[in-house]
């Protein structure tokens, strides 16, 4: 459980009582051993919500490190700023027959900025320590306190934080005046909530855990906090943050906050930048081209930079600064797009989202400014609705990879909060297609081209390549290849930005020593280019489902002129195999001179029953053993 305590939400931490408990690790129930590398030994997290500008967190840890693979569950990771304050931090390590054998205090953490690299400005800091002990098992037991300078956004209660960990006993207990209404929600959670009245007549309410074992980790499984219990905590009632007051009940509710005290004042843009929008548009009848147009002038003038700055974590810039400093980050730059397609009469939303590669909604039922780290815009146009990315200069319009795709996000109107779901790339859209054309000698020796196109989101498959320099890039390219001895005599890249993009690659070649000869033979991998490099592992008795993130479709044709003087002896078996999850084929044809090699897998994105897991490890297997087939050529008597 490595600990992260963020400004908008402290996560969870577990706990200790210092001198009372007996932290020998033979003392560890037994069933919680099995593929545990940590045990969280005692797990106490208190809330007071004391003011809505000051609430009271009160952390206590107890965990012990089974093993090597368990250290990072022991790194204590404290982010603070003027608005959130850690004190009297004290903690023990204890050795695996639970005697001290340290002692550490807030001096001996380190604190550091934590600016990062797109950063301009940012308060925040963070501490950090990391006990130096590689005698297993050990264990670390330690408390503090942390104040934070607002009532809105409170840390999930996750007991369980992942895996390869395993809980004796863990609770949560939030407590506040009766006049501060909360909402909760709990998510497979095992035992009920218990609600009472503590010594200073705080309203309390209180969830406990115990004996909750490790689990074997289990690939392609559904979004952990989808499986894991958890309770969420959110205000009803009046809550402030750093100086802005509000309160809401819903997605509605929150988006009309949002809109009306974060974003509604910070839109005014200069006479000049208005009369400039309407002037680069004029001519244009279109409003999606016009919002095109706009977009295109927003990416070439602006850059992301980060600032955190107090309440900046929540609203942005002023529309006006950004068009005068030409930076700003995700929010900044949605509101200042916004304000200029607002100079030309095209309406947006801004969107808040919860951002990443992983696919993760808000609870639809649960409004909290915590399930969301980033902004997006929408283009609500009648049977048009358009999704764009602000932060990037090389994004194509109404393109948003696979940052922010397939999601609900929540949309900030006049009207109130509304959930939209942001575009779906299918296992068809995000499609790889390459053409080659080789030619192999008696040496072995390969020549030819490829000719490669990237669709959907595999779009962003060279996009790090593509921003390297010349040399890296060849290097890079080396490296995506599976041909031995590649040797790039000629590249070149493509963008196609429009709406549905694609990204053009060509390569001119060369590879000594691709086919092995050997005895008037000659041996060579049939799929010079596109190998799946890895099969699931088996996990037996699995207790999740399988889950596909995103699926993709690749197709390759490969042609070979084989030398004079050969013939082809032994080619790949042809395959095909259609399950629920994907579909693969393959085949090898020999028409006059020439050997050619097709290839099409896709694996289709979904949640799958945990009993066809099997069958997906059998696929990949399938796909795995057909990619490394060998056509051997014999030379003619």
């Amino acid at each position: 459980m490595k600990v992260f305590v963020t400004l908008l939400s402290l996560l969870t931490i577990s706990t200790c009582a210092f001198a009372q408990e007996n932290y020998d690790a033979s003392l560890i129930p037994k069933e919680l051993l099995p593929y545990a590398s940590a045990v969280v030994r005692s797990d106490e997290l208190n809330i007071e919500v004391k003011d809505l500008d000051n609430t009271y967190y009160h952390i206590k840890t107890a965990v012990t490190v089974l093993n090597k693979n368990g250290d990072d569950e022991a790194e204590i990771v404290i982010f603070h700023d003027k608005a959130n304050v850690i004190k009297n931090i004290k903690g023990v390590v204890y050795n695996q027959f639970g005697k001290p054998i340290g002692k550490f205090s807030e001096s001996d953490f380190q604190d550091d900025g934590a600016v990062s690299r797109s950063a301009l400005f940012e308060d925040t800091k963070v501490k950090h320590f990391q006990p130096t002990v590689t005698d297993y098992p050990y264990t670390v037991v330690y408390e503090y306190e942390f104040k934070s300078k607002q009532s809105l956004s409170f840390q999930d209660w996750v007991p369980k934080s992942s895996a390869d960990v395993s809980v004796e006993k863990s609770s949560y207990t939030f407590s506040c005046k009766p006049d501060f209404k909360i909402r909760y929600k709990e998510i497979n959670m095992p035992s009920p909530l218990v609600e009472g009245t503590n010594k200073q007549g705080e309203k309390t309410y209180s969830w406990q855990a115990s004996n909750i074992k490790a689990s074997k980790y289990e690939p392609y499984s559904p979004v952990y906090e989808k499986i894991t219990s958890r309770v969420k905590i959110s205000p009803e009632s009046t809550f402030n943050y750093l100086g802005v007051s509000g309160s809401f009940e819903n997605w509605n509710g929150m988006g009309k906050w949002i809109y009306d005290k974060l974003l509604s004042s910070r839109r005014a843009l200069p006479q000049s930048t208005i009369d400039r929008m309407q002037e680069i548009t004029k001519g244009i009848t279109d409003p999606k081209a016009k919002a095109k147009k706009i977009y295109e002038y927003m990416q070439g003038k602006t850059h992301y930079i980060s600032v955190q700055v107090g309440i900046g974590g929540y609203q942005p810039f002023l529309a006006s600064d950004v068009d005068q400093q030409n930076y700003g980050d995700c929010k900044a730059l949605v509101n200042y797009t916004q304000s200029l397609f607002k100079a030309v009469d095209i309406d947006s939303y801004y969107c808040i989202v919860k951002s990443g590669s992983l696919k993760r909604s808000p609870l639809v039922d649960f409004a909290s400014m915590n399930q969301f780290d980033h902004v997006i815009l929408c283009l609500p146009f009648k049977n048009d609705t358009t999704f764009l990315e602000c932060t990037s200069q090389q994004i194509p319009f109404g393109f948003l990879s696979d940052f922010t795709d397939d999601r609900d996000v929540l949309a900030c109107t006049p009207e109130g909060g509304k959930l939209i779901h942001t575009p779906k790339y299918t296992a068809q859209n995000n499609l790889q297609q390459c053409k080659a054309n080789f030619v192999l000698n008696e040496t072995g020796q390969l020549t030819g081209d490829m000719l490669t196109t990237f669709r959907g989101t595999q779009y962003d498959n060279r996009e790090g390549i593509i921003e390297e320099a010349p040399k890296e890039q060849v290097k890079s390219l080396q490296r995506e290849y599976p041909i031995n001895n590649l040797d790039i005599e000629k590249f070149a890249f493509k963008q196609d930005k429009t709406i549905h993009p694609v990204t053009t690659e060509t390569i001119k070649l060369t590879a000594p020593d691709y086919g092995s000869v050997s005895n008037g033979k000659i041996d060579f991998v049939a799929n010079a280019i596109n190998r799946v490099g890895s099969v699931p592992h088996e996990v037996r008795n699995r207790h999740t489902d399988l889950y596909i993130n995103r699926g993709y479709t690749d197709e390759d044709e490969i042609s070979y002129k084989l030398p004079k003087g050969y013939h082809v002896d032994f080619r790949p078996a042809p395959v095909s195999i259609e399950k629920p999850f994907g579909k693969f084929s393959v085949s090898a044809t020999v028409v006059g001179d020439e050997l050619v090699y097709k290839r099409k897998l896709q694996v289709i994105e979904g949640t799958y029953n945990k009993d066809l897991y099997q069958d997906f490890v059998d696929f990949y297997q399938a796909v795995n053993e057909s990619d490394n087939s060998n056509v051997t050529l014999v030379k003619d008597n």
